[in-house]
């Protein structure tokens, strides 16, 4: 199960960060992502982390502004965000995969419910 959180509203510019804590896996063993939805749009790939946590792969998008980190120990991933704009106003999902990350949604197999990000003034 996962379950993801720290949404909310940001105005431009500001940065958020959210977490995703997992349950029943032994989530050091799965690559972990973050993925993202806007109304109307498909479900896009963020960022992605390898188990150990020493590989990770962003879209270009957010390269430089958006940081994906994990905590094993806790069972966690995280996604700190920085210099949002409007248009990444999204739900955002976190999932896990039994093997290397990609950025296809189709290959995660477990997904939680998201978490609301809108960036607005």
């Amino acid at each position: 199960q996962l379950q993801a959180f720290g949404g909310g509203l940001v105005q431009p510019g500001g940065s958020l960060r959210l977490s995703c804590a997992a349950s029943g896996l032994n989530f050091r063993l799965f690559t972990a992502a973050w993925f993202r939805q806007a109304p109307g749009k498909d479900r896009e790939f963020v960022a992605g982390i390898a188990g150990t946590g020493g590989e990770s792969h962003y879209t270009d998008s957010v390269k430089g502004r958006f940081t994906i980190s994990r905590d094993n120990v806790r069972r966690r991933v995280f996604l700190q965000m920085d210099g949002l704009n409007p248009e990444e106003s999204a739900r955002y999902y976190c999932s896990v995969r039994g093997g290397a990350i990609t950025t296809l949604q189709s290959d995660y197999a477990y997904w939680g419910r998201g978490t609301q990000v809108t960036v607005s003034s």
